[in-house]
């Protein structure tokens, strides 16, 4: 039985005007949702309002989440600490889900190296994160939203730098979450993206969020062609 994990009810979000407005759905356990529409058009500040970064012009966000870690998000600027390591910064994910108790260390530090070895970057482990590539440091961020364990995972073009080969690493990761009950709402720009992960779509346009199967995306889809 899937689990109620989001509730969005006569939402509008904007900043001294509404970009989206009158957003009422669900995000239950298990799904990957992306968020889709042209660019400057609310995709980000949608994704922000849900994360308790942007106060909602009008309506409510009710999360029901863990305690600890239960939101996971990765922005844009993937908000890495740069003067410190690959494990540092891994590290404060799991940090965030597992409170200060006997043993906690040892299940943060399994997290943390699963987490590393998973995004493929054992061998930039104790690397200060400076030093990498972008590509490289997307896969940090993302190394980190896995040993958080969110319930549910907000990314800002998480796959963005990525070539073909290490966004296959990446969703397979990120699909041993969902797997587990675990959502992802995720702004996503390149389709074959959406294609591989995605299993429901935020379609944003004219100021409304369209909720779309992917089988009524691909209809659309066609329809404009």
């Amino acid at each position: 039985m899937s689990e109620l994990l989001l509730k969005l009810t006569n939402l509008n979000v904007g900043f001294s005007e509404d970009l989206v407005q009158d957003v009422s759905l669900e995000v239950r356990s298990g799904e990957i949702i992306a968020v889709l529409g042209q660019s400057g058009i609310g995709k980000t500040t949608l994704i922000r309002t849900i994360a308790g970064l942007v106060q909602p012009r009008q309506g409510s966000v009710e999360l029901n989440l863990p305690e600890h870690g239960g939101l996971g998000y990765i922005p844009q600027r993937l908000g890495l600490v740069r003067h410190a390591s690959v494990y540092h910064n891994v590290n404060l994910g799991a940090r965030a889900s597992l409170p200060w108790f006997k043993g906690s260390r040892e299940e943060r530090a399994r997290r943390v190296t699963s987490a590393i070895a998973a995004m493929g970057l054992e061998e930039k482990t104790l690397e200060p994160i400076r030093r990498l590539s972008g590509g490289q440091l997307r896969r940090v961020a993302t190394a980190r939203a896995l040993a958080q364990q969110p319930k549910l995972l907000l990314a800002d073009e998480f796959l963005s730098e990525l070539d073909h080969t290490t966004v296959d690493v990446v969703v397979d990761a990120v699909k041993t979450l969902t797997d587990d009950g675990h959502s992802l709402v995720m702004v996503e720009h390149h389709e074959e993206n959406v294609e591989m992960i995605a299993t429901r779509i935020w379609l944003i346009e004219n100021q409304q969020l369209i909720d779309m199967t992917i089988d009524e995306w691909h209809k659309k889809m066609e329809e404009e062609e």
